[in-house]
């Protein structure tokens, strides 16, 4: 995908709202659906951000209301993130000082596999495989920070060279 945009702190960076657009493709039966938008990332007590997601998803012509709550808690290291679900369990950690990260969260038999990446300091994307004997899915979320042009991107400067419709997706 070429140049990635480095985020020396994840929670620093995500902290705000963000304009969200995801397609779902069910790669079994090809149907698509779309989620349509905005996702808050704002201060949590005790430290990281609370992800609050909120918008309306269309599957088959059919709108229904959606919405989701993420914790990103601080990570291991500086800059990093433990992303949790709202009861605590773990999703996936996130360290995006290469403005590229992937992350792999078993969900029974299922693995979901996400790449994340960041284009600018507006603009990221994350995308979700899904694969496994329930599910054969492909995520594709785009964020836009609020205020800033969902098709406007930056020109992303190279890495540094230092060393839903699921509750589950």
């Amino acid at each position: 995908m070429g140049e990635f945009w480095p985020v020396a702190d994840v929670l620093a960076h995500l902290a705000g709202r963000w304009r969200v657009d995801r397609t779902v493709v069910d790669l079994a039966s090809g149907d698509e659906g779309r989620f349509e938008g905005a996702t808050l990332f704002r201060p949590l007590d005790g430290g990281g951000l609370l992800h609050e997601e909120s918008g309306t998803f269309t599957w088959q012509g059919v709108p229904h209301p959606a919405e989701r709550t993420l914790r990103f808690l601080p990570g291991p290291r500086p800059g990093t993130a433990d992303v949790r679900f709202a009861d605590d369990r773990p999703f996936h950690d996130l360290d995006l000082a290469s403005g590229r990260y992937v992350a792999d969260h078993p969900c029974s038999a299922d693995l979901y596999r996400g790449e994340f990446t960041v284009q600018d300091p507006d603009h990221w994307r994350t995308v979700w495989q899904v694969a496994g004997p329930a599910k054969n899915l492909l995520l594709t979320t785009d964020y836009a920070r609020e205020g800033h042009p969902a098709g406007a991107r930056g020109t992303a400067r190279p890495a540094p060279t230092a060393p839903h419709p699921t509750d589950d997706a």
